[in-house]
């Protein structure tokens, strides 16, 4: 394996391949489909079919692939700078058309496979190589970002939390539609502890809120605190007391609005993880396979040389 030592993307594939043989899915019906950087290595580490793609594309390649072939399990494994830059286009679109692809987005803060440029999810100031005086750029929010595109299925999880890792990898399996999951992962070469704060024992808890549905949203060591609505906004509040039950706002996954859903991808302390969203709507394959059978139930022809080439809608230049 040709990842760097220390590096979270073994602890992320130990999970895919412990939970890949649970699914009940013959290897030959799993398909992982990549792009370019040190996530997209992952399709060589797998027994099972694969596509190694080029930089950003990998969405696109999976899309014709889950149309063409939709009773495959089709994963997508990229990075935050192969998915959020040149890729940041067919990411958006393949979430928006609830594609059922499986995405996971390894998001490490940093380009690694070139050697340590800020990448879209850079922090503000991050000194870099290709930023030595701190990075001027807004960060992405992934799970913002995969939740304004309507996808079906969001969540987010640190690569050392196996076992929240593994639950919602099997969830995101069986999801009927897009599964967009980010992985929080630590970079020891070129953004060695970037997310310390959110998986160090001693400060995990007091820094993070784990989303369970149909619960209300305590967190800290204590489980003194938690989260209430304030308006358009969420604040800190305490657990404990009087009226913390109805303080607080519980967790609501299946809600058809993804508002509050949304409201917590954009918390910074603390970090929400686990799942966002989950809710079942109408996939792009379903819709193009009805219209294939519609096709041929009405006897038309699959002929593009009369649909593009030599149709009412072309033109001879004399």
């Amino acid at each position: 394996m040709r990842w760097c030592p220390g590096c979270d993307d073994y602890a992320i594939l130990a999970q895919v391949q412990k939970t890949m043989p649970a699914l009940g899915i013959p290897r030959e019906n799993i398909v992982i489909v990549s792009g370019i950087g040190c996530s997209s290595r992952f399709p060589y580490y797998m027994a099972t079919y694969g596509f190694h793609t080029i930089h950003g594309r990998a969405p696109a390649i999976a899309t014709g692939l889950k149309i063409a072939r939709p009773e495959l399990s089709v994963w997508v494994v990229t990075g935050d700078g192969d998915g959020l830059s040149i890729g940041g286009n067919h990411l958006l679109h393949a979430m928006r058309r609830n594609v059922g692809l499986k995405i996971l987005l390894f998001n490490n803060r940093v380009y690694g496979l070139t050697k340590g440029q800020f990448s879209p999810t850079s922090e503000v100031g991050k000194k870099t190589k290709s930023s030595p005086m701190g990075s001027i750029e807004r960060p992405v929010n992934p799970v913002s970002f995969a939740l304004a595109a309507e996808a079906t299925f969001v969540a987010r999880v640190a690569a050392v939390d196996q076992d929240l890792l593994g639950k919602i990898l099997r969830r995101a399996a069986v999801h009927r539609g897009v599964a967009f999951v980010e992985i929080l992962q630590n970079c020891p070469i070129f953004n060695d502890g970037t997310f310390d704060s959110l998986t160090d024992r001693r400060t995990k808890t007091d820094r993070t809120v784990l989303l369970e549905h149909g619960a209300p949203l305590i967190y800290g060591r204590q489980r003194d605190r938690g989260l209430a609505l304030d308006g358009l906004d969420l604040r800190v509040t305490t657990a404990t007391g009087d009226g913390a039950t109805s303080r607080l706002l519980v967790h609501d996954e299946q809600a058809p609005s993804a508002t509050l859903a949304f409201l917590l991808s954009r918390l910074e302390d603390p970090v929400a993880v686990g799942v966002f969203r989950a809710v079942e709507s109408p996939t792009f394959e379903d819709g193009v396979l009805r219209q294939e059978r519609s096709a041929a139930r009405e006897g038309k022809q699959a002929d593009l040389e009369t649909l593009l080439y030599r149709g009412a809608d072309t033109w001879k230049v004399e």
